[in-house]
């Protein structure tokens, strides 16, 4: 939270895709609501390690995307409240030192040390990532 007491959130790469490819009902109304409340404040985030796993997951054909990846990256990232946050140095070394048990994956390590370290609830529908949020390592929201 900030000092206003609003809630900024970061979107885990899967949240980020549905939304940004129409597919909103993936989404919880929960989180739709908090989602659309914080892009009204310019309260939303991207972290840019989600731009290339976009980019791998395009690449290996997992996800088809509605036009070429960079055009679809560039057309995401203008979307209205949505900010892109940087894989700063603090946030890479924070990702190596997460407190408990936390899963290997990098990309995730590198979203929940930006959660944590920017103060951010973190959208996800990632079952582990929850798991660690409810040892409240992290602010989660479920999808």
């Amino acid at each position: 939270m900030e000092s206003d007491g609003l809630t900024r959130l970061l979107l885990d790469t899967h949240i980020w895709i549905w939304l940004m490819s129409g597919e909103r009902q993936q989404l919880g109304s929960v989180a739709i609501e908090a989602i659309e409340q914080a892009a009204a404040g310019g309260r939303v985030y991207v972290s840019a390690i989600s731009v290339w796993e976009v980019s791998m997951l395009d690449s290996k054909g997992r996800i088809r995307l509605s036009r070429d990846c960079s055009e679809w990256v560039r057309q995401a990232l203008a979307a209205p409240g949505l900010h892109l946050l940087p894989l700063s140095p603090d946030i890479a070394v924070a990702s190596s030192r997460l407190p408990g048990a936390f899963p290997g994956d990098p990309a995730d390590r590198i979203l929940a040390a930006s959660a944590r370290l920017m103060n951010l609830t973190l959208v996800t529908r990632d079952q582990r990532i929850l798991e660690y949020g409810a040892m409240h390592y992290v602010s989660v929201l479920e999808s």
